[in-house]
């Protein structure tokens, strides 16, 4: 079975990880989601911000974090979620948009709110010091 092939973005703010809701789910995401037919990372991830929290991510700041492979989130088929994870500086202010029920700032304690990638990224960002 072919994995999902999807993009998110890493933003520590205050040593809290930005995290999404979207409408009719329980579990906060990464910002982010899949690309779209021939689509590279940079301009897949800058599209999914753009639409989710209204920030324009600065293409030229992109750095790799990490690529995932763990359990999706809502599949009982067992399936995958491939994640190519980055960093990147941006412009605005992130702000739900009408696709997204909440934005959350989540530390180390919140991981079981979050899907199995975004607990692994917790955990990352928990070892690197940069957030509680």
């Amino acid at each position: 079975m072919t994995p999902i092939d999807a993009l998110a973005w890493v933003h520590v703010r205050d040593r809290r990880l930005l995290s999404v809701r979207t409408r009719g789910k329980e579990k906060f995401y990464l910002p982010g989601g899949k690309r779209e037919p021939g689509e590279g990372d940079v301009a897949g991830l800058c599209r999914e911000i753009r639409e989710e929290l209204g920030v324009e991510l600065d293409p030229l700041t992109f750095r790799f974090f990490a690529l995932l492979d763990e359990q999706a989130d809502g599949f009982a088929d067992g399936r995958r979620v491939r994640m190519t994870c980055y960093t990147a500086g941006y412009t605005g202010e992130p702000m739900p948009s009408a696709e997204i029920a909440e934005a959350a700032w989540l530390g180390s304690a919140d991981a079981a709110a979050c899907p199995p990638a975004g607990q692994r990224v917790l955990r990352m960002l928990a070892e690197l010091g940069v957030v509680d």
